[in-house]
Formats: structure tokens, sequence, C-alpha cells
């Protein structure tokens, strides 16, 4: 079974992050949500989730996904934790699959996994891509090898979908698209 870890820090924007947890979890993906802290963690706008484990007793080789949810200052918070940036970097040079989403895909900057790399962000934040070596792109899903990054809040249905059929194949991720009626929308 494929298996991904999702990154909680206290400030995380909550559709990015339960959409990407339940969808994967869909597609039959074992899910880990990893908290900064291992007890209960407040997102952007109050919602709170216990993650199932606390980032000190995860690790890399255990994982074949890594995902970094945005939301201010959910990845501020994450991007000055070293912990998250040595796994970031970690899971990238193992040929790992990493994506971010809003303003996540500036960590993945901080860890200097996107020097070369088509990528995206929340609208606004493309010097964070920049300063990294990053191409940033307009697209709301961009692939770059084993990166996939996306712009935000609206654009996470697309992206855990594009995650998911990276993880366990297409025919699985059109499954998931369909019985979500993500299929119906125009993106």
């Amino acid at each position: 079974m494929a298996k991904a870890l999702v990154f909680l820090a206290s400030g995380f924007e909550e559709i990015e992050t339960v959409t990407i947890v339940d969808v994967l979890r869909r597609a039959d993906v074992d899910v880990t949500v990893a908290g900064l802290a291992p007890n209960v963690i407040e997102g952007k706008h109050g919602m709170r989730i216990v993650p199932d484990k606390s980032i000190d007793d995860v690790s890399v080789e255990d994982f074949d996904a890594f995902v970094v949810p945005g939301g201010n200052p959910g990845y501020k918070n994450l991007r000055n934790d070293q912990r998250v940036i040595n796994m970031v970097k970690k899971a990238f040079n193992s040929n790992k699959l990493v994506a971010a989403i809003c303003a996540g895909p500036a960590v993945l900057s901080d860890a200097g996994i996107l020097n070369g790399k088509a990528c995206t962000i929340y609208p606004g934040m493309e010097d964070e891509l920049r300063k990294g070596g990053g191409k940033p792109k307009q697209d709301m899903v961009v692939v770059d090898g084993n990166i996939i990054t996306s712009r935000g809040p609206a654009t996470a249905l697309p992206f855990a979908i594009k995650l998911a059929e990276k993880m366990v194949g297409k025919q699985v991720a059109e499954n998931v698209s369909k019985k979500t009626l993500a299929n119906i929308l125009r993106w």
C-alpha cells in the first residue's frame, strides 16, 4: 500500500489539509498526519486536528510521498522547522514524491529542491520560488519530476487527485474523481 505523510503545523490551511488527507484515503493511500507537536493543532480558521503521529516519530524511509499544506502562519511554522526541511530534502534526494500547495512550495524552496523545476505557489509569492531556483508557472497544478505544486484552497481537489494519480495510478484517481464529482468541475 502506498504511504503518504502530510505535515501539520499550527496555522495550517484547513481546506487544503483535509482535502488532501480525504482524497488520498479514498484512493486507499495510507496517510499519516505528522504534527510538529504531538497534541491538537489548530488551523488558521480554528479547526483542530489531532495528528496521527509527531514528526519525531516518523522516518522518510517509511513513506512514498510527503505533502506540505499551506496556510499562514502554517507554512511559516513548517519552513522554520529544521526537521521538516531535512525530511523534504531527504525525501526528494531519495526520489520520493514531494508535494506542496498554496504557500507550502516556499518550504520546498527553502529546502533547496526547486532549482530548475517548474512549480507554482499562491499568487503574489512567486519570488519565494525564484529564490530557490524554481520556475514559476500560473497553472493550478504543476508536476515536474517528483515534485507536485499547486496554488491554494480552491485548487486543493485537483492537486489531491493528481497526487493520488501519481501514487496509485490514473484509474484509481479517476474513480475518486467520479465518486467525489470532481470530474464535473472545469479546472
